[in-house]
């Protein structure tokens, strides 16, 4: 049955090979990242490849060779799916630049399916305090939030700038504000403005509106090149903005003097690390991290990537098996 990009199809549970677990769902964030794989944005690496890489699960099963967990254990998987774990950016600790590496719902099946397999090196024990539902969009918008605060580099007590508010910013803005900085807001959704004050933001805004303080750093949420100008432009001397998305669309012309000068720093962020990944989780269920979800039967994953599109989400869709 087909519905949108989706098509939903029946394959028999897999079975899970050497150093893999089989993991039953329980839940799946929808990430605007799947969005841009249905659209046709990223080009999808496999033909009809499951999407879904924010997943909470029980193992069902465990290959030969796993070591870390057990059937009926609890387990999340996220968008690093895997590694070669021998060239240079791996031995230097930089295995989200790995030229080897694979993603869950983009090289792998995904989490939009009532059962997957993970490497047992790459599946994460989960946090206490949080439900299911909680915990699925920890493990890409949480993680990928919390890499590109680290990317963005925010001083202490120092300024913040997040553009966009949906599932990864407003998780990225609690553990700047525990960490100390003052977030100022920039989202054109209504809903997503209020959530933002609900959680402590010094200010908010509309996505072009002039920042009220210069801002130390930035983060931009937002798939939208047009306003990495903006961003840049609100930096005070030194400022970073880092970009969170895999994907972004075409950055118009930047002026040097105006986005670039006094070493303002314009970074990406690639994926995660395990790494990145342990941090956060460990920050989250620290800091009681307030996760806003917006829940959706299995059957309607299609509604909830168009409602992700529309901007009709309020914090993060997830799946529910």
């Amino acid at each position: 049955m087909s519905s949108g990009p989706l098509e939903l199809t029946d394959r028999p549970v897999p079975e899970p090979g050497p150093g893999e677990l089989l993991v039953k769902v329980i839940a799946c964030g929808v990430c605007r990242t799947d969005l841009h794989l249905a659209e046709g944005d990223l080009p999808p690496h496999h033909p009809r490849t499951t999407p879904g890489h924010e997943v909470v699960g029980q193992v069902a099963a465990t290959g030969p060779g796993t070591s870390r967990f057990r059937e009926g254990d609890r387990v999340g998987a996220a968008w690093l799916a895997g590694t070669d774990g021998s060239c240079r950016f791996c031995r230097r600790g930089q295995e989200n630049l790995c030229p080897g590496s694979s993603y869950t719902g983009w090289d792998i099946h995904g989490g939009y399916a009532e059962y997957l397999t993970v490497a047992d090196a790459f599946a994460h024990p989960l946090p206490g305090g949080f439900s299911d539902t909680e915990l699925a969009p920890l493990l890409c918008a949480g993680i990928i939030g919390y890499r590109a605060l680290v990317r963005a580099e925010v001083p202490p007590g120092g300024t913040l700038g997040i553009w966009g508010f949906g599932g990864s910013a407003h998780l990225a803005a609690q553990v700047a504000m525990a960490q100390g900085a003052q977030v100022h807001v920039f989202t054109r959704a209504p809903a997503a403005r209020d959530l933002a004050r609900d959680l402590g933001a010094a200010s908010v805004q509309d996505s072009f509106d002039p920042s009220p303080v210069p801002l130390d750093s930035a983060i931009l949420f937002a798939p939208v090149g047009d306003i990495v100008p903006a961003a840049l432009a609100a930096l005070d001397r030194n400022g970073t903005l880092a970009v969170a998305g895999i994907y972004l669309t075409d950055i118009p012309s930047l002026n040097y003097s105006k986005h670039l000068f006094q070493e303002r720093n314009l970074r990406s962020v690639t994926s995660n690390t395990r790494g990145d990944a342990q941090e956060f989780l460990t920050l989250a269920e620290r800091l009681k991290i307030k996760v806003t979800t917006t829940p959706y039967p299995f059957s309607q994953a299609a509604r909830a990537l168009a409602d992700l599109e529309a901007e009709r989400v309020h914090g993060a869709a997830v799946l529910q098996m």
